[in-house]
């Protein structure tokens, strides 16, 4: 106010007593003292339930429980269970002042209940901040979230990051769309083909909680039929998850469903749609406006309301084991879901798990599949191409492909595309002495030798230029490929089909479709597109590159994969035709050719069952520095039935290709084995979880990784 307006107005001593009397008020008001936000000196407390019970976000395993902090009365309204607050973590008992403790750093975490009294006899912290009064964290999902946590031997706040997606200001302001009407009993349609698929669909529909491992037959039907599956579910009232193991699929079952319930009854949770638009629709099934969703492993944490139905796709596929701690599998979790929430369970595949089969087998789930009638008229005509046949084919020694999976090429593409599958992508990976077979190494690190697009002999740990090769064993110079890349493929198929397109689908770049013309589509396992119409045949090349890796679970990836690759083809009626490059006589060559995955999977549940490895037994494997390894087994308290196995060496990671949990490149680790008896599973992860915590809370020491469940054991 300027000098000149003072005077205009009278200024303050000409001023009626009543605005004099206010400008006092209001000087008492502001000198009144205010409580500080985040350490809340002097504020009230809350006057019922003045106790918030906090899970904070430390995923360390000897912190992994909850902690109490005051609610002052400014936060009492906002401070509801299940919401995202800021507290100070890391303050000592000595840090006290007014009897609140103050100090350390702000960390998030959630608010799980609200007491009326504390446990602890000390003085406690306040709320330093409600983040959001969202309620994101349920009851049941931070049961589900414990459950995944004691089965992995992993924290609490570890699982609640896979779980809960991180928050969006913007998502959490705009409102949900009120929930629509539950749709019509879906006919049966192709699950007429499967023996119990009618009844399935109807105990779904009746509100019932069936339980079914269901081997799909080829073609693209699987999408529609797990549409159906989820529209019966939400006919009764109740919601449905389906886990699928990468974008391709989770699209074609978007579709499926949009096609089968129309917009806005399902909501897609994938990578793909970026932070804001994800959460946006993770919080629509949170609040209860859809009632179904789809979506990749992390959607197996869906808080999908009143759940009534759970679906897996291709369990087998390794996109399903979660790389983050405590490192869960989708499988697991929904096997979790299905038993807290007691609703239904659907495992599906073209292919069969060991797992899967384990389930039918203890009548936990009942099978779903098709008579042997129906699988011969779905399925391709198979033919096998063994060693006997290569060392006899003069075309196979100078090309690599034998005279069989040419004549199927051409054959092929006069009626439609082709898929060939390879093994490895790249141009040729792998080298070998063309005279003795032996493993071109490099001399000075004894590392692969690869061949580059220029003929130039690399090595693949270091790097060097190989120019003088020659073979410590036989004397030889002629190299051969011992693995030959895709890119390698498609230019070799290319100059032998001059005129025909010829398209790769790999780590680079992963084709969707393929129109149904002619043409060569080239791709690695796991890479390939759909074909309109199916592919008039398909070539499974290099088939021991995948059988003969040094693990327990080879046969098994190695027939789903090429399980997979023959599913996309035309049925065995209408000309289709699959060849597999390997030795007809191995176990899954046959189950192939038989297009049986079930009976491969009974028989390999069978051998588990006598050698007591995985899924019959319970395993964990514990890896670390040699020390710390031994240090780590003499002070965990394993069940009485345990057996340690090892420890071995891991193999020392190199030119940056470090695994997930893996030792550091460089470093040499060792890895020990524990499995228990089946019931003994708990117990195991408790030990370990327990001795770990341990571990940490002494500090100091070198990394010791646990990992419950490894997918691969060697």
């Amino acid at each position: 106010m300027s000098s000149a307006d003072g005077e205009r107005d009278g200024g303050a001593e000409g001023a009626p007593p009543e605005q004099l009397a206010l400008i006092r008020e209001s000087v008492r008001q502001a000198k009144r003292p205010k409580a500080k936000p985040r350490t809340w000196r002097g504020a009230a407390l809350a006057g019922e339930l003045p106790v918030a019970r906090v899970l904070v976000d430390k995923g360390v395993l000897h912190l992994d429980r909850y902690f109490d902090y005051a609610v002052p009365e400014e936060l009492d309204a906002d401070a509801q269970p299940g919401v995202r607050v800021r507290v100070r973590f890391g303050a000592g008992r000595h840090r006290v002042r007014d009897g609140r403790r103050e100090g350390g750093g702000l960390i998030d975490g959630f608010l799980v209940e609200r007491l009326a009294e504390s446990d602890y006899s000390g003085p406690l912290a306040a709320l330093a901040q409600v983040v959001s009064p969202e309620p994101v964290l349920s009851a049941e999902l931070l049961g589900l979230a414990r459950a995944v946590a004691d089965r992995y031997a992993g924290s609490l706040a570890d699982v609640l990051q896979l779980a809960v997606p991180p928050r969006s200001a913007r998502a959490e302001q705009k409102p949900s769309p009120a929930p629509l009407p539950p749709p019509e009993v879906p006919e049966a349609g192709s699950w007429a083909r499967y023996e119990r698929g009618a009844g399935f669909l109807e105990a779904l529909a009746s509100g019932g909680a069936p339980r079914a491992v269901w081997n799909a037959l080829p073609g693209p039907e699987w999408s529609e039929e797990i549409a159906r599956a989820v529209a019966a579910t939400l006919a009764s009232g109740r919601g449905a998850l389906v886990v699928v193991p990468d974008g391709r699929a989770a699209g074609r079952v978007d579709a499926a469903l949009t096609a089968e319930l129309g917009d806005g009854r399902h909501a897609v949770l994938t990578a793909d749609a970026g932070p804001e638009k994800r959460y946006r629709q993770w919080l629509a099934v949170r609040r209860g406006s859809v009632r179904a969703v789809v979506g990749t492993r992390a959607a197996m944490f869906a808080p999908v309301q009143d759940l009534g139905l759970v679906v897996i796709w291709d369990d087998g596929d390794g996109s399903h084991s979660e790389p983050h701690a405590p490192q869960p599998h989708a499988r697991e979790v929904l096997l979790l879901r299905a038993a807290q929430d007691k609703c239904g369970f659907l495992l599906g595949s073209w292919s069969c798990t060991v797992e899967a089969a384990q389930l039918v087998e203890s009548g936990w789930a009942r099978p779903l599949v098709a008579s042997r009638d129906q699988v011969r008229s779905a399925a391709p005509l198979v033919r096998t191409v063994g060693d006997g046949d290569l060392a006899r084919d003069e075309a196979a020694r100078a090309a690599r492909l034998p005279t069989l999976a040419w004549q199927a090429v051409r054959e092929g593409l006069k009626h439609g595309p082709v898929l060939v599958q390879v093994p490895r992508r790249g141009y040729v990976p792998r080298m070998a002495c063309a005279q003795c077979r032996a493993a071109a190494r490099c001399r000075h690190c004894a590392g692969p030798l690869e061949g580059q697009d220029a003929g130039v002999l690399r090595c693949g740990w270091c790097g060097i230029e190989e120019n003088s090769w020659h073979c410590p064993e036989c004397g030889g110079f002629r190299l051969r490929a011992q693995i030959v890349g895709a890119r390698r493929t498609a230019e070799e198929l290319g100059r032998a089909f001059p005129a025909v397109p010829v398209r790769t689908s790999g780590r680079e770049q992963v084709l969707d479709t393929v129109p149904g013309t002619p043409a060569l589509v080239v791709s690695t396992p796991g890479a390939e597109p759909v074909a309109d119409g199916g592919y008039a045949a398909a070539l499974l090349l290099d088939g021991w590159a995948m059988l003969g890796r040094p693990d327990l679970r080879a046969g098994e990836d190695a027939l789903r994969r090429w399980i997979a690759a023959g599913a996309l083809v035309r049925a065995q009626g209408v000309g289709g035709t699959v060849v597999v490059v390997a030795e007809p006589t191995l176990r899954p060559v046959q189950a192939l050719v038989r297009w049986d995955p079930v009976g491969h999977a009974v028989r390999e549940l069978a051998e588990r069952g006598e050698l007591g490895f995985p899924p019959v037994s319970r395993m964990a494997a514990v890896a670390g520095g040699a020390e710390a390894v031994a240090e780590f087994l003499a002070a965990v308290e394993l069940p009485a039935d345990a057996e340690v196995l090892g420890p071995v060496p891991v193999p020392v990671a190199v030119g940056g290709a470090r695994r997930v949990g893996g030792p550091p490149v460089g470093e040499r680790w060792e890895r020990a084995l524990i499995r228990v008896r089946p019931g003994s599973g708990g117990a195991l992860a408790a030990a370990l979880k327990a001795a770990q915590a341990a571990r940490m809370a002494r500090g100091g020491g070198d990394v010791v990784r646990v990992r419950v469940d490894p997918p691969d054991i060697g």
